[in-house]
Protein backbone atom coordinates (compact mmCIF):
# COMPACT_ATOMS: atom_id res chain seq x y z
CA UNK A 1 0.00 0.00 0.00
CA UNK A 2 1.57 3.25 -1.19
CA UNK A 3 1.22 6.12 1.18
CA UNK A 4 1.93 9.54 -0.37
CA UNK A 5 2.55 11.58 2.58
CA UNK A 6 1.94 15.04 1.98
CA UNK A 7 3.32 18.39 3.23
CA UNK A 8 2.07 21.89 2.49
CA UNK A 9 5.14 24.63 4.02
CA UNK A 10 5.76 28.53 4.10
CA UNK A 11 9.05 29.33 5.31
CA UNK A 12 9.70 25.99 7.40
CA UNK A 13 13.65 25.95 6.59
CA UNK A 14 14.49 25.59 10.42
CA UNK A 15 11.76 22.82 11.39
CA UNK A 16 11.41 20.84 7.72
CA UNK A 17 14.58 19.34 7.65
CA UNK A 18 14.19 17.20 10.92
CA UNK A 19 10.46 16.54 9.76
CA UNK A 20 11.85 15.15 6.57
CA UNK A 21 14.38 12.86 8.02
CA UNK A 22 11.83 11.32 10.24
CA UNK A 23 9.75 10.04 7.01
CA UNK A 24 12.73 9.34 5.67
CA UNK A 25 13.71 6.56 8.21
CA UNK A 26 10.20 4.91 8.22
CA UNK A 27 9.54 1.31 7.32
CA UNK A 28 6.88 1.40 3.99
CA UNK A 29 5.96 2.42 0.90
CA UNK A 30 5.49 5.45 0.70
CA UNK A 31 6.56 9.07 -1.24
CA UNK A 32 7.03 12.46 0.32
CA UNK A 33 5.35 15.64 -1.55
CA UNK A 34 6.35 19.30 -0.03
CA UNK A 35 4.05 21.59 -1.35
CA UNK A 36 5.39 25.04 -1.18
CA UNK A 37 3.74 28.31 -1.32
CA UNK A 38 6.07 30.77 -2.22
CA UNK A 39 8.41 30.54 0.53
CA UNK A 40 11.30 32.95 1.04
CA UNK A 41 13.99 31.47 2.78
CA UNK A 42 15.59 28.02 2.24
CA UNK A 43 12.71 25.54 2.50
CA UNK A 44 12.99 24.47 -1.23
CA UNK A 45 16.44 23.81 -0.68
CA UNK A 46 15.90 21.27 2.26
CA UNK A 47 12.65 19.93 1.12
CA UNK A 48 14.76 18.80 -2.60
CA UNK A 49 17.25 16.54 -0.23
CA UNK A 50 14.33 14.60 0.70
CA UNK A 51 11.59 14.90 -1.30
CA UNK A 52 9.35 15.72 -4.60
CA UNK A 53 8.55 19.57 -4.54
CA UNK A 54 5.64 21.50 -6.05
CA UNK A 55 4.92 24.84 -5.86
CA UNK A 56 1.42 26.62 -5.24
CA UNK A 57 -0.92 29.26 -4.39
CA UNK A 58 -0.06 29.92 -1.11
CA UNK A 59 -3.14 28.35 1.74
CA UNK A 60 -2.91 25.04 3.41
CA UNK A 61 -5.82 24.05 1.98
CA UNK A 62 -4.66 24.81 -1.28
CA UNK A 63 -1.76 23.04 -0.92
CA UNK A 64 -2.69 20.26 0.45
CA UNK A 65 -5.36 19.79 -2.52
CA UNK A 66 -2.77 20.32 -5.03
CA UNK A 67 -0.04 17.36 -3.20
CA UNK A 68 -2.92 15.46 -3.34
CA UNK A 69 -4.21 15.68 -6.70
CA UNK A 70 -0.15 14.70 -7.76
CA UNK A 71 -0.23 11.67 -5.18
CA UNK A 72 0.51 8.32 -6.38
CA UNK A 73 -0.57 6.72 -2.90
CA UNK A 74 -4.08 4.90 -2.35
CA UNK A 75 -3.70 6.45 0.98
CA UNK A 76 -2.62 10.03 1.91
CA UNK A 77 -1.35 11.50 5.00
CA UNK A 78 -1.21 15.29 5.80
CA UNK A 79 1.66 16.09 7.85
CA UNK A 80 2.51 19.03 9.10
CA UNK A 81 6.26 20.69 8.92
CA UNK A 82 6.62 20.82 12.81
CA UNK A 83 5.25 17.24 13.35
CA UNK A 84 7.52 14.28 13.64
CA UNK A 85 5.78 10.73 13.34
CA UNK A 86 6.10 7.87 14.99
CA UNK A 87 8.64 5.00 13.93
CA UNK A 88 5.50 2.41 12.99
CA UNK A 89 3.45 5.24 11.80
CA UNK A 90 2.87 3.88 8.30
CA UNK A 91 2.40 0.44 9.31
CA UNK A 92 -0.24 1.63 11.70
CA UNK A 93 -1.78 3.36 9.42
CA UNK A 94 -1.95 0.03 6.80
CA UNK A 95 -3.20 -2.18 9.76
CA UNK A 96 -6.00 0.36 10.43
CA UNK A 97 -7.35 0.70 6.92
CA UNK A 98 -7.27 -3.19 6.22
CA UNK A 99 -10.75 -2.81 7.58
CA UNK A 100 -12.49 -1.38 4.39
CA UNK A 101 -15.26 0.05 6.17
CA UNK A 102 -12.63 2.62 7.63
CA UNK A 103 -12.61 5.90 5.82
CA UNK A 104 -9.03 6.79 7.33
CA UNK A 105 -8.08 8.61 10.61
CA UNK A 106 -5.66 10.56 13.11
CA UNK A 107 -2.81 10.05 15.33
CA UNK A 108 -2.85 11.22 19.33
CA UNK A 109 -0.63 14.26 19.81
CA UNK A 110 2.07 14.97 22.49
CA UNK A 111 3.56 18.45 22.19
CA UNK A 112 7.66 18.80 22.27
CA UNK A 113 7.93 20.87 25.35
CA UNK A 114 8.15 18.23 28.05
CA UNK A 115 7.22 20.85 30.62
CA UNK A 116 4.03 19.58 32.84
CA UNK A 117 1.86 22.55 31.34
CA UNK A 118 2.68 21.56 27.90
CA UNK A 119 2.10 17.76 28.92
CA UNK A 120 -1.72 19.25 29.88
CA UNK A 121 -1.87 20.59 26.77
CA UNK A 122 -1.30 17.52 24.96
CA UNK A 123 -3.85 15.60 27.48
CA UNK A 124 -6.43 17.99 26.90
CA UNK A 125 -5.92 17.84 22.98
CA UNK A 126 -5.89 13.95 23.07
CA UNK A 127 -8.75 14.37 25.62
CA UNK A 128 -11.04 16.53 23.47
CA UNK A 129 -10.74 14.51 20.49
CA UNK A 130 -11.79 11.34 22.18
CA UNK A 131 -14.63 12.65 23.90
CA UNK A 132 -15.71 15.78 21.16
CA UNK A 133 -14.32 14.60 18.09
CA UNK A 134 -13.11 17.47 15.60
CA UNK A 135 -9.57 16.71 15.19
CA UNK A 136 -7.31 18.99 13.85
CA UNK A 137 -4.28 18.83 11.20
CA UNK A 138 -1.73 19.12 14.00
CA UNK A 139 -2.61 15.14 14.45
CA UNK A 140 -1.70 13.81 11.26
CA UNK A 141 -4.69 13.10 9.41
CA UNK A 142 -4.63 10.23 6.59
CA UNK A 143 -7.60 9.15 4.23
CA UNK A 144 -7.91 6.77 1.45
CA UNK A 145 -7.54 8.65 -1.94
CA UNK A 146 -10.72 7.44 -3.44
CA UNK A 147 -12.47 9.23 -0.30
CA UNK A 148 -10.51 12.49 -0.55
CA UNK A 149 -11.71 12.83 -3.78
CA UNK A 150 -15.32 11.63 -3.45
CA UNK A 151 -15.59 14.30 -0.56
CA UNK A 152 -14.29 17.14 -2.35
CA UNK A 153 -10.47 17.31 -0.77
CA UNK A 154 -10.34 19.78 2.03
CA UNK A 155 -12.14 23.05 1.33
CA UNK A 156 -10.46 26.13 0.32
CA UNK A 157 -11.36 28.19 3.47
CA UNK A 158 -9.01 30.59 5.23
CA UNK A 159 -8.62 28.38 8.46
CA UNK A 160 -10.15 25.93 10.44
CA UNK A 161 -9.91 23.57 6.75
CA UNK A 162 -8.85 20.63 8.95
CA UNK A 163 -11.72 20.64 11.43
CA UNK A 164 -14.12 20.56 8.22
CA UNK A 165 -12.58 18.17 6.45
CA UNK A 166 -12.28 16.21 9.62
CA UNK A 167 -16.19 16.11 9.81
CA UNK A 168 -16.76 15.39 6.16
CA UNK A 169 -14.51 12.25 6.54
CA UNK A 170 -16.39 10.91 9.16
CA UNK A 171 -19.45 10.99 6.81
CA UNK A 172 -17.94 8.90 4.43
CA UNK A 173 -17.13 5.89 6.72
CA UNK A 174 -15.28 5.22 9.81
CA UNK A 175 -12.57 7.13 11.49
CA UNK A 176 -10.27 5.96 14.10
CA UNK A 177 -7.73 7.45 16.73
CA UNK A 178 -4.45 5.45 16.19
CA UNK A 179 -3.13 4.96 19.75
CA UNK A 180 0.43 6.78 18.33
CA UNK A 181 1.34 9.83 19.02
CA UNK A 182 2.97 12.21 16.37
CA UNK A 183 4.99 14.70 18.28
CA UNK A 184 4.22 18.65 17.58
CA UNK A 185 5.77 21.50 18.04
CA UNK A 186 4.78 23.42 21.17
CA UNK A 187 6.10 26.62 19.60
CA UNK A 188 3.02 28.21 19.38
CA UNK A 189 1.93 27.72 22.82
CA UNK A 190 5.73 28.90 23.83
CA UNK A 191 5.62 32.18 21.44
CA UNK A 192 2.56 33.37 22.17
CA UNK A 193 1.71 31.82 26.50
CA UNK A 194 -0.19 28.68 27.10
CA UNK A 195 -3.02 30.31 28.62
CA UNK A 196 -3.89 32.93 26.30
CA UNK A 197 -3.08 29.97 23.15
CA UNK A 198 -5.47 27.56 24.55
CA UNK A 199 -8.25 30.47 24.81
CA UNK A 200 -7.82 31.67 21.46
CA UNK A 201 -8.09 28.30 19.62
CA UNK A 202 -10.98 27.20 21.97
CA UNK A 203 -12.48 30.41 20.79
CA UNK A 204 -11.54 29.94 17.58
CA UNK A 205 -13.41 26.71 17.71
CA UNK A 206 -16.22 27.84 19.10
CA UNK A 207 -17.02 30.69 16.70
CA UNK A 208 -16.56 28.17 13.98
CA UNK A 209 -18.91 25.55 15.20
CA UNK A 210 -21.61 28.38 15.37
CA UNK A 211 -21.11 29.62 11.48
CA UNK A 212 -18.68 32.57 12.36
CA UNK A 213 -16.91 32.94 8.70
CA UNK A 214 -13.35 31.54 8.30
CA UNK A 215 -12.03 34.60 6.63
CA UNK A 216 -13.04 36.77 9.94
CA UNK A 217 -11.36 34.13 12.22
CA UNK A 218 -8.50 34.15 10.17
CA UNK A 219 -7.70 37.53 11.32
CA UNK A 220 -7.42 36.42 15.09
CA UNK A 221 -5.17 33.60 14.18
CA UNK A 222 -1.26 33.90 14.89
CA UNK A 223 1.57 32.17 12.86
CA UNK A 224 3.89 30.95 15.30
CA UNK A 225 7.41 30.72 12.86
Amino acid sequence: MLISVIIPVLNEARTLAKTLKTVDALPGDKEVIVVDGGSSDKTVAVAEKYSRVLNSDRGRAIQMNAGAAAGRGEVLLFLHADTLLPPDALQAIETSLKDEFVAGGRFRLKLSNPGWRYRLVGWSINTRDRILGGFTGDQAIFVRKDVFNAIGGYPQIPLMEDLEFGRRMQQAGGVLRLRQRVITSSRRWEKHGVLKTVFLMGMLRTLYYVNFPPSRLRRWYNDAR
